[in-house]
This record gives C-alpha cells, structure tokens and sequence, in this order.
C-alpha cells in the first residue's frame, strides 16, 4: 500500500480535508460526520474513483472526512491523533484502517512479521485509546485481504511461496487489529477478506483489484463499503423520536 503521501478530500464539500480542522461541508445542520484514518486504500490510491469512506458516508447520509494518507504506517496515525482533534471531536463514528506498510516493506523476511504485527496492535490500541478519551464514539476498524500484492499480480511476481508469505503476513496483521479493537466496548472489527476472497477465501479478487495488484479498484472499494454497518443513531436523534 506504499505511495507518495497526500491529503484526502472532504467528498462532501470537495475542499481538503485538513488534519485538525472542524469537519466541513454542505450538510444540514446535525448531519453527521464519519471521520477516516489509514492508509492508501481509504484514501483510494489508484482507483481513480470514490474511495469505501466516502461510498459508506453518502449511503448514511453523513459528511464524508478522510484524513487517510498513502503510505502511512501505524505510528504516523497514532503521531497525527492530536492534530486531528477538531475533526476527530465532532465524529460520528470513526474507521481506522491502517497497518499494510507496517509489514510491506519486509515482506521478504518472514522473521519480522511477528514484531510488525505487536507494534501494529500497540499503535491501534493507543489510537483506539485515544479517540475514546477525548470522545466516546463507536470506532470501526477493518482488516486487509492481503497486506501486499494479490490476484494475478501478487501470483507473478512472488510465486507461491511468496503468495504463502503474504498470507501469514495479512494474518498476523489482521490478528493485531482484532485484538486492539477488542480493547474497547465502542470499537468493532471488520474483516475484508470475504469481500475479496469470498466467503469460503477461494475467489480470485483480481475483478477487484486496481492494474498493481495491490488497491481496490472501484468494484473493489464499494465491496468494502458495503460491509460496514449502519451508522449508529445519535442520542439527538433517538431523543427527538420520543
């Protein structure tokens, strides 16, 4: 998921959407607003299309904040908490999908799989942590159908020890990001795979990924849009059907 960095866009009002500021856009007064954390696949790095955060915040009539960033790691999220208070503060949920680039770089090296999976979970948990402390809000996170390259692509170019490698790879990583969000009661798991590899994990996802084999293309990010849940009503909202 590596790429140069950059500042995803408020899909709403279609002006940046710049880490610490009060979440904007054209939405009616109350309209609520889903606030995103991760790396290039929330921020749609090669798709050329609307990433699952902002598909999901249009499905829930919401206003759509993404402060992904391509190539981000797991530390550089936890290290951007403070300066994403403001938005972080009005969020009526919050995504985080983040910890890809924590272990593609040494994807070669089995051996440090296990290290990058225990800082991954120390990094989410905080963040977790975090977000909580300053506002209770319900936390989504979502794990990765594979942390590298998959389909056809990832077949070519690492062969089938390689596609074994990312296998355990995408395990351990998914395996840390369960356990952080089985710290907190607001925050909840969300697998990807079934959306990628079908839920007996034998589809090939190439349909669904971009020509790098590593993004979702379009199919590919509304199929994770659509295995997020409903955004939770407001207590506003529930107080005012009484």
């Amino acid at each position: 998921m590596l790429a140069l960095f950059v500042v995803a866009c408020d899909t709403v009002s279609g002006t940046a959407a710049i880490p610490g500021e009060e979440p904007g856009g054209p939405g009616e007064p109350g309209t609520p607003t889903i606030v995103t954390l991760g790396d290039s696949v929330a921020a749609g790095a090669e798709c050329d299309c609307d990433p699952f955060p902002a598909l999901y915040a249009k499905r829930q009539h919401a206003v759509d904040v993404n402060l992904a960033e391509s190539g981000a790691t797991a530390a550089d999220v936890r290290g951007q908490l403070p300066d994403n208070s403001g938005a972080l503060s009005k969020a009526a949920e919050v995504l985080i999908m983040i910890g890809a680039n924590d272990v593609a770089d040494t994807i070669d090296d089995p051996s440090t799989y296990p290290a990058a999976a225990d800082g991954v979970r120390e990094d989410v948990t905080a963040m977790i942590a975090g977000i909580e402390k300053a506002h209770h809000v319900p936390v989504i996170v979502l794990g990765y159908w594979n942390v590298v390259l998959d389909g056809q692509v990832g077949e070519k170019t690492y062969g089938a020890d390689g596609m074994r490698d990312a296998t355990q790879a995408t395990n351990l990583i998914n395996s840390a990001l369960a356990a952080a969000a089985a710290t907190n009661a607001q925050a909840e798991y969300i697998s990807t795979a079934p959306a990628f590899h079908g839920p007996d994990g034998t589809h090939d996802p190439t349909d669904l990924l971009a020509s790098d084999g590593d993004h979702p293309n379009a199919a590919g990010q509304a199929a994770i849009a659509t295995l997020l849940p409903a955004l939770p009503e407001s207590p506003a909202a529930a107080a005012a059907k009484r």
